[in-house]
């Protein structure tokens, strides 16, 4: 097992992305709205723009290592932890004190490599959950759990399994502020700001 190889990729996973683009754009993601170094935050505080290029440099982060690691002809374990080095480099970064985000771009990356089928899957669940809710958060904590179940579902209970898990359960336990606003009526939500506009 190459442990340089996974070592690199946490500290690609580790660039924050959102932090560096938010100063790009004048502001301070980590002083403002969710202080979340993701996408959402990004998008709320400095526009799409910055915010779908924060999901896509977050995604990449997740897939770029695990792409390289197996250029490179690193054996599939070494691969696969490559992809959760990475996701566990954005949620807890050695750059900002291991106060990272959420993980959910990042995740996309690595399921995108882990299993196309089940990423898409996932990301078709995220989209219906928050054009029904508007919240950004469910919609990432529902595709989470369903990649978790397609993996299972097409690859059994192994390796695969064990590492979509294990990202589906930090993501849940990352948003569990969220979870608590959730319960108490007190999330933000895109579908109600639309209809205020209305």
């Amino acid at each position: 097992m190459n442990y340089l190889a996974i070592m690199v990729a946490y500290l690609i996973g580790s660039i924050p992305f959102g932090l560096l683009l938010g100063r790009m754009a004048g502001v301070d993601v980590r002083a403002s709205g969710s202080r979340n170094i993701g996408a959402t935050n990004v998008t709320r505080l400095a526009g799409k723009k910055f915010g779908v290029i924060t999901l896509l440099l977050d995604a990449a982060k997740g897939l770029l290592p695990m792409v390289i690691a197996q250029a490179a002809g690193a054996p599939a374990g070494t691969i696969l932890l490559c992809g959760v080095a990475a996701f566990v480099g954005h949620c807890y970064p050695l750059y900002l004190r291991f106060r990272g985000g959420k993980g959910v771009a990042t995740a996309l990356g690595v399921f995108l490599f882990l299993d196309l089928i089940a990423a898409l899957g996932g990301i078709v669940l995220f989209v219906i959950s928050v054009a029904v809710t508007g919240y950004v958060s469910v919609g990432s904590l529902l595709a989470a759990a369903m990649v978790s179940l397609l993996v299972w579902l097409r690859y059994g209970i192994g390796a695969y399994f064990y590492a979509a898990s294990f990202i589906t359960a930090l993501i849940w336990l990352k948003h569990h502020a969220n979870i608590g606003r959730l319960r108490r009526g007190e999330e933000k939500s895109f579908k109600k700001k639309k209809d205020a506009a209305t």
